[in-house]
Order: C-alpha cells, then sequence, then structure tokens
C-alpha cells in the first residue's frame, strides 16, 4: 500500500503506485481538471509521475506560483513547437522562464519581423486549442544526441552532448514537436490560453560573444485573461515613463556613443543628482558618518587580496603605468578599510562609520547597458560601518528605520525585506553566522518588518538584509542592502584594540541606502513620470508675464523667490519671452514643473500672481508671499 499525505494533513491510500493525476481524481473530478502539476517535498513533477512510495502530496493549479511557472515553461515550448511549424527550417535552442515570461532562442536564416510574431501566435493559439497531450519520455544521452542530429537540430545535439554520458535525459512531445526538457510541464496544450510574444532580441550562443548569434523570441503568460490584461497596461504605463524618453524631453542627461555606458548629465540632470546627492549626504551628517573619499585607481595587488582580481577581474578596467597594474575600482569596500588601518583603532572607536560618493567603474557588456538604470560608470551612496559582533544587532535596527525614513521621502512607502542566509560554500564558524543572521533577522522583527528568507543566497562570507522597492505601477527595484562581512578585514589585515587589550577583527557592514545614483534617479525619474515633487525638481517655479509691460514685475517676483530660502534659493525659470501666454503655459506643463506663475496688469497692479500647480490645476490669484508660503510648505512635505 502506498499512502499520499495531503497539505492539510489527510492521507489517501493506494494499493500500488500511483500518478499525480490519479490523487487529484480521487480528491475530485474539479482538482484533476485544474492539476497542472504535483509538489512532492521541495519538486515540481508532471501529473502523470508516478509515485512509488509513501510520500507527502500537493496538488499545483493555477493559483499557485509553481503552477504559473509550469505554464510559462509549456508556453515557450508551444512558441517553439509554432516556430517550427511556421519556420521548419528553424534550429531550437533553449527556452527557459524569466520574470513575467519566457524567451525562446532560435537560429534561423533571416531575421524574424513584427509580422512573423503574429503569425507564430497566431499559430501558439492555433496548436493550444488542439489540447494535444504533452508526454514524457526518456532516453539514454547517446541516443538522444543522435536523435536530434538526425532531426538537424545540431544546437540541441551540442546541449545534449555536454551531459555526463552516463545520464538518461528526458524528452517532452507534443504533437509533432518533441524538445529535450527536465519539466516538469502542463499536461496538454490546451492548458496555456493567456499568452502574448512581446519582442525580438539578439543573443548570442551561450552567452558567449564569440559564438553565433541568434534571434531571441519574447513572451508573456499567465493564468487568467485579466492578469495578462493588466501586465499588458503595466507595460503600456512604463513605456510612458522609460527614464530614456523622459531623459531627452525633460533635457535631464544623454548618453552618447564616445563614452558608452556613461551618462552626460545637463544641467537640469545635474540639478537633481546634485539634490539627491545632498539630502544623502545629510543622512551621513546626521546619523553619524564620517564622509571619506578614496582614490579611483588602485593597484591590481589589493584586489588580489580581497578576491576581486579572481573573481571579478573580466568586468574591471585596467591601466599599466611604470610597470605596475592597476584597476579602476568596481566597488569602495577595500578602500574604506585601508583608511581604518591608518592609525590604531580602539574598541572606543567602534561603531565606526564612513560614507563614500564612490565613483566605480565596471566593464558590463554592452549588450546588458540599458540608459542610465545600467552603465559602466556610477557613483554609489556606499557605507561601510566597522564594529563588534554585539554591535551588529542596533547598528542593523538603526539603518533599517533609517533606510525606510529616506525611501518614504523620495515617494517610497512599499518596500520587500528578504534576508539571504549561508551558502553552502562559505568561511567563518557557525557560530559567527548564528549570530549575524539572527542579527538581521532581529533587526527586521524590531522594526516592524515582515521578511522572506533566501536559503544559501548570502555571500560567502557573510549574510544579507536586501531591500527592494515596489514602485507605482508595481515593478520591483532591489537598491538597498546591509551586508555582514567577516572577510575582508581578514584578509586586508584591519584589526582594533579590544578591551582586553588585545587585537581584534572588526566586523565590517557593507550598506548602500539607494545604491549607484544613476540608477535611482533612473527610479525615481519613472516613478514619478517625470513629475518630480517640488524639493526634486531641477526647475520649480516658472515666472511668465503676458506681455512687456509685465517684464521688470516678474524680474522682482523671480530676485524674491530666489531669495527666499537664503540656505536653499528656489530653482526659477524667468519667461519673458515674446509668446502668447498660451504657448509658454504649455511648454512649462511639459517639462512638469511644479508651479506656474503668470502675471498681467491686474497681478502687478495688486502685487500678485495668477498661480497654476502640475495638471493644469488653476489656484488662482494670490499675494506672492502667500505663494512663497505655500511652495516652501510643498518643499518641506517633500509630497
Amino acid at each position: 500500500m502506498i499512502h499520499i499525505t495531503l497539505p492539510d494533513g489527510s492521507q489517501r491510500e493506494f494499493p500500488g503506485p500511483v500518478t499525480v493525476a490519479e490523487v487529484a481524481a480521487s480528491i475530485g473530478a474539479g482538482l484533476a481538471k485544474a492539476a497542472l502539476a504535483g509538489k512532492i517535498g521541495d519538486k515540481v513533477v508532471d501529473t502523470s509521475h508516478q509515485i512509488t512510495q509513501d510520500s507527502p502530496l500537493s496538488i499545483v493549479t493555477a493559483k499557485d506560483a509553481d503552477g504559473l511557472d509550469v505554464i510559462r515553461h509549456s508556453t515557450a515550448h508551444l512558441l517553439a513547437y509554432a516556430v517550427k511549424e511556421l519556420f521548419p527550417d528553424a534550429q531550437v535552442t533553449i527556452g527557459p522562464v524569466i520574470e513575467n515570461g519566457f524567451y525562446y532562442d532560435f537560429a534561423y536564416k533571416r531575421p524574424f519581423t513584427p509580422e512573423d510574431l503574429v503569425a507564430i501566435e497566431k499559430r501558439m493559439t492555433e496548436l493550444a486549442a488542439k489540447d494535444e497531450p504533452i508526454v514524457r519520455r526518456v532516453l539514454p544521452r547517446d541516443e538522444a544526441v543522435q536523435y536530434f542530429k538526425g532531426l538537424g537540430e545540431h544546437y540541441k545535439a551540442e546541449i545534449i552532448a555536454s551531459i555526463p554520458s552516463n545520464e538518461d535525459v528526458s524528452l517532452y512531445r507534443e504533437g509533432a514537436f518533441e524538445d529535450l526538457c527536465r519539466g516538469p510541464h502542463v499536461p496538454s496544450t490546451g492548458k496555456l490560453k493567456f499568452f502574448k510574444l512581446m519582442k525580438v532580441a539578439g543573443a548570442y550562443w551561450r552567452g558567449d560573444h564569440r559564438n553565433e548569434m541568434l534571434q531571441r523570441v519574447y513572451g508573456t503568460a499567465w493564468t487568467t485573461k485579466d492578469e495578462l490584461q493588466q501586465y499588458l497596461t503595466m507595460l503600456e504605463e512604463a513605456e510612458k515613463r522609460d527614464h530614456r524618453k523622459l531623459g531627452r524631453e525633460l533635457d535631464l542627461f544623454h548618453i552618447d556613443e564616445h563614452s558608452p555606458g556613461t551618462v552626460f548629465w545637463h544641467p537640469k540632470g545635474w540639478t537633481l543628482w546634485q539634490e539627491v546627492e545632498q539630502y544623502m549626504r545629510r543622512v551621513y551628517r546626521d546619523n553619524g558618518y564620517q564622509e571619506v573619499k578614496g582614490p579611483q585607481i588602485l593597484d591590481k595587488t589589493l584586489w588580489e587580496k580581497t578576491g576581486h582580481w579572481d573573481k571579478y577581474r573580466d568586468n574591471m578596467f585596467t591601466t599599466e603605468s611604470e610597470k605596475r597594474d592597476y584597476a579602476l575600482k568596481p566597488m569602495n569596500c577595500p578602500g574604506h578599510i585601508l583608511i581604518f588601518k591608518q592609525g590604531i583603532k580602539s574598541y572606543r572607536d567602534l561603531p565606526l562609520r564612513y560614507g563614500e560618493f564612490g565613483q566605480c567603474h565596471r566593464n558590463e557588456p554592452t549588450g546588458g547597458l540599458h540608459g542610465i538604470m545600467r552603465v559602466r560608470g556610477f557613483t554609489q551612496d556606499d557605507g561601510h560601518i566597522f564594529c563588534t559582533e554585539e554591535h551588529i544587532l542596533p547598528e542593523c535596527t538603526a539603518y533599517t528605520a533609517l533606510l525606510q525614513k529616506v525611501y518614504k521621502d523620495f515617494g517610497f512607502e512599499n518596500i520587500i525585506y528578504k534576508v539571504a542566509t549561508r551558502p553552502e560554500a562559505r568561511i567563518g564558524s557557525d557560530e559567527s553566522w548564528d549570530k549575524a543572521e539572527h542579527a538581521l533577522m532581529e533587526s527586521l522583527r524590531a522594526s516592524g518588518c515582515e521578511f522572506e528568507i533566501a536559503p544559501g543566497d548570502g555571500a560567502f562570507y557573510g549574510p544579507k538584509i536586501e531591500y527592494t522597492l515596489k514602485d507605482a505601477i508595481g515593478r520591483q527595484w532591489q537598491c538597498g542592502t546591509m551586508q555582514v562581512d567577516f572577510s575582508m578585514p581578514e584578509r586586508l589585515d584591519a584589526e582594533y584594540v579590544g578591551e582586553d587589550g588585545a587585537r581584534h577583527r572588526p566586523v565590517m557592514l557593507h550598506r548602500a541606502i539607494v545604491g549607484s545614483l544613476e540608477r535611482f534617479i533612473g527610479i525615481l525619474i519613472e516613478q514619478h513620470a517625470g513629475a518630480l515633487p517640488a524639493w526634486l525638481a531641477p526647475v520649480q517655479v516658472a515666472v511668465l508675464n503676458i506681455t512687456d509691460a509685465q517684464a521688470d514685475y516678474c524680474r522682482e517676483i523671480a530676485e524674491k523667490l530666489e531669495k527666499a530660502l537664503p540656505q536653499h534659493p528656489l530653482r526659477v525659470a524667468l519667461d519673458l519671452r515674446n509668446e502668447k501666454i498660451t504657448y509658454k503655459i504649455r511648454e512649462h506643463s511639459m517639462q512638469k514643473l511644479p508651479f506656474i506663475l503668470v502675471a498681467g496688469d491686474k497681478e502687478r497692479a495688486s502685487g500678485a500672481v495668477a498661480v497654476r500647480a502640475r495638471g493644469n490645476k488653476d489656484l488662482g490669484v494670490m499675494p506672492v508671499d502667500e505663494f512663497i508660503e505655500l511652495v516652501v510648505k510643498a518643499i518641506a512635505s517633500k509630497a
């Protein structure tokens, strides 16, 4: 007899081996129809999987996260099936699940066109409607290699040939199409209903630029029509908010082919940058950080000691001078340890907090560059705290509270917290890992934060908290981090004199709130759709005259506004052009300015201005001093 334990703790008994589908059918016809896969422990399996011993089992349906992954994986195969039907000479390669969808790479004699995508998607719909069963079989590796060579699928044969010769491989067939895959897959193509092909891009075979270029077809798949439509609507909104588009329209920055992966900041964009940097500088100052500045170029031997040379060499820009090898720093941590090591440090000096707006360079591949979100030259709000193990909990608790305030000021209140714990390959004692992981988790609990555990995702030298922002249209951006490091102080021989008079290694906490300023500013632009809050807006107020008769009055208003906040002058644009007032208002409105002031003869006579707020809101006529109170309040509230 075989006993199957269900998620509610109940058991079902079967006289012999039983499939997942049969278990589902024994529970009810509705569940049998909804079943997409099964889950035995942590392993997701096909509904055809045969259970031969007592096991826990949950039936996976479209309501489960695992179910959505199975749907997307199966839809990738449906895509390949449709391509082979329409383009028999195309060769299939790989088709994994990715965030929000899937892709499949193909080798074909010509580029796929938008019209091809429409035809492929239509064929996918037709194949899904046939509701063909998806059937698994297993072959010895060498037999599978010969099978795919016989089909002319040389890429697939190459993938299989890289598998150890003593292993079997699994294949899945649906109709006339058969593909290599570990699975699992939905029981039949009829389960695949809500999908859309998105775009075609280039991709190197096996991700190696030395190999041939393939065509990567991206798609998305969901469990309901509403979910698919919501996702497509979100993409439309994301396109409107694209920071690259808004960067051009608002004249903030540009990327130039003369320096790929770096940013040319225009005056208004640099004003925005400075507002973010100066805000973070005040955060440093008000929370016990000492700002430091390290050099851009450091000797190769330092990077060898830290381990970066072995791990990141291909992503580092290097140079040579007087027969010495150097690298542009990809991160700031080693420099901060060198600063810490200057002079004798006592336990009384700890925790010691360093902060730096450190410019870093990483040789990212051209295909991975994306506006100012992913660049080769960037500046981090980098901080490192040197402390004892006893300091980890209070420092992390204080840091989380600080990070929450900063994100709220920038307009983000939805934060996802994740604790990445020890990997199998690690250094340090279990005792120190226990203490570090406990401190990170307790710091989040003390801050009232619910969090996920990411088992084994910590660095080899310590666990970390990842702080992910959820923006106005539901996208997630991992920005902040708090990382516990036992390794680098050891490798670079950092120490302090303890209360016992002996020398001890400090613990190093790596932390960043916004991370890369370039990327964070890109996120800000997209979060606010370019309509930045008054305190961040590069231009906060535009002053417009109707005729030349009000020009001097408008100059007086602009001067008064600029002097209203001596410590932080208002950023004012004075527009005295001989243009129609409707044209000027429209132009400044398109620049998404928080406030537009208009002065005609009536306003000049009464010492007032007509005030328009962003969104074409008419706030009426008010004295200049009253408007100053309004704008100062808007800036102070960071709303």
